[in-house]
């Protein structure tokens, strides 16, 4: 036998690697061989691509869902509770649509790959709109902790999509549907699409744009990564071999795309950690262990960094903020302006009490702060203007507004409103004051006001204690001499009277210009 006969008989063999590599080939033959037999054979593609097309199209139970989801979130977001919003990844069924968008894309389906796109428009334009229209409706729109903390997506977020998504994608294929669950938390598609409404409502651009960002970087993410699980356990494409390489020279640019922005981001955390981490070791190691850095404060938006310490410590240092700037400004190669605040204490038990003190303080100003806030957004709610119209003085806690007119609203109206704010606000002078809108009568019966109109003599008190404008008051003469000393007993003035006869024997009061009112005192 010649060796090109002996070759034609055994190709296998003549196919075979030699050299140094041969065994490491011959491993990857045998791992792809069992990859193709135990692995992709034990997968029933069929069904598994029935149960995701199932999950990944636009239904009235998957709008409905979706807008409970998103009002379960922003209501969380808002309350700053984990608990709810982690209740609201779990009803949330964006997952689905996505994951078939990414099938859709493996074998190459245009059709359910259009199917999954609508699902997926659709139900980000309505968890948008109607967290937009919560908070629109909500006396609370300030950004807080779990708000702030889906505005600044970076590298670890991406890894975090991509990790969950790979997860999800392997619960389809093997039929584990029961971790779809925990992926759904930890890829939190609803939460930032809610924080998006909030910012599209409160017209706060960088929170919408951050959160914008975040949700893509999940939504790419899962789709993409699904799209490559299905590849990996042999989906069968309806593509050409060109198609399919455009196709993955497309996700590799999507995934370069969406690195770059959130590693860069990620490096400016890392930064402005360092930075932290940094000012707060210099600044105790100047006042030494007996010493405790309470609390460092960093604006990285000011020009140059302002970094503001609290330090407690048995000896007060001189000099300790300008050394601290200049060295923190040429080690870190950026000016960065250093406040320290000294509290001499004994010992370090007292640094310990006088930090738990001081904890304790800021505790309670963060809460007078909310308090505040609430307070304002209360007011400006009932009153009808914006929160920009309230007056507060905190010093002397007192708060004002001026009501707009309300259809079919009466002094009671208002005089009820304000009373129901100051419940909540205690310790605090609220005074709401109404439009000068009509006042009520007052009947008098043998020669007193009638107990009947006593709650009408108190609305005109508290009115006219609100607006300030004089009075003037129609009524027969006796009538007119009661209500004149019922009102002067409350310390109001009656600046006009016309003899007229009232049905019902009472009197009229009305509001006054300014100027005639003062007219007439003279």
């Amino acid at each position: 036998m010649t060796d090109d006969q002996a070759n034609m008989a055994s190709p296998e063999k003549s196919k075979r690697p030699s050299g140094p590599l041969a065994p490491v080939a011959g491993s990857i033959r045998l791992f792809r061989r069992w990859w193709r037999v135990s692995v992709r054979g034990g997968v029933d593609q069929q069904a598994v691509i029935d149960k995701v097309r199932e999950d990944s199209g636009f239904t009235p139970h998957f709008a409905f869902m979706t807008s409970m989801s998103a009002g379960i979130a922003i209501l969380g977001l808002l309350l700053s509770s984990p608990a709810v919003v982690i209740g609201a990844m779990l009803l949330s069924p964006l997952m689905g649509p996505i994951i078939g968008a990414g099938f859709a894309l493996a074998v190459g389906d245009s059709a359910w790959l259009k199917e999954s796109g609508k699902a997926i428009v659709l139900g980000t334009i309505i968890s948008i709109l109607f967290a937009g229209l919560v908070v629109t409706m909500s006396p609370l729109q300030t950004v807080t902790a779990e708000i702030a903390a889906r505005t600044r997506p970076n590298l670890f977020d991406l890894l975090v999509a991509l990790f969950s998504a790979m997860a999800g994608a392997y619960a389809m294929i093997r039929g584990r549907m029961g971790t779809i669950v925990g992926v759904a938390i930890a890829t939190a598609l609803m939460p930032p699409l809610a924080v998006v409404g909030f910012g599209l409502a409160t017209f706060n651009w960088a929170v919408f744009g951050g959160s914008l960002l975040l949700f893509f970087t999940n939504l790419m993410t899962i789709a993409l990564t699904a799209t490559a699980m299905a590849w990996l356990y042999g989906f069968r494409s309806y593509l050409s071999e060109r198609q399919s390489q455009f196709q993955i020279a497309a996700m590799v640019v999507v995934f370069i795309a969406l690195a770059i922005p959130l590693g860069l981001s990620l490096r400016q955390i890392a930064w402005e950690a360092n930075v932290s981490r940094s000012a707060n070791g210099y600044i105790k190691d100047q006042f030494g262990k007996r010493a405790s850095v309470s609390q460092i404060e960093i604006d990285f938006d000011a020009d140059p960094i302002v970094v503001n310490a609290t330090v407690f410590t048995p000896r007060i240092l001189a000099g300790v903020a300008e050394q601290s700037s200049r060295v923190l400004s040429r080690t870190l190669g950026q000016p960065i302006a250093v406040n320290v605040e000294q509290f001499k204490v004994e010992t370090g038990e007292d640094a310990n009490s006088a930090e738990l003190a001081a904890a304790k303080m800021q505790e309670q100003a963060q809460q007078a702060e909310i308090q505040v806030t609430r307070l304002r957004e209360n007011l400006a709610l009932i009153a009808g203007v914006s929160v920009d119209d309230v007056t507060l003085d905190t010093s002397k806690r007192r708060a004002m507004v001026n009501a707009k007119p309300l259809p079919g609203a009466s002094l009671a109206s208002y005089y009820a409103l304000e009373q129901r704010v100051a419940a909540g606000a205690k310790n605090w002078t609220i005074k709401l004051q109404p439009p000068a809108i009509a006042l009520p009568d007052l009947i008098i019966t043998d020669g007193a006001v009638a107990p009947a109109s006593s709650r009408n003599l108190d609305l005109i008190v508290w009115a006219s204690d609100r607006i300030g404008l004089p009075l003037g008051m129609t009524g027969a003469i006796p009538d007119r001499s009661v209500a004149r000393d019922a009102l002067k007993a409350k310390n109001i003035t009656v600046a006009q009277e016309s003899d007229a006869v009232i049905p019902g024997a009472g009197v009229k009061l009305r509001w006054l210009a300014p100027l005639e009112g003062s007219n007439l005192q003279q």
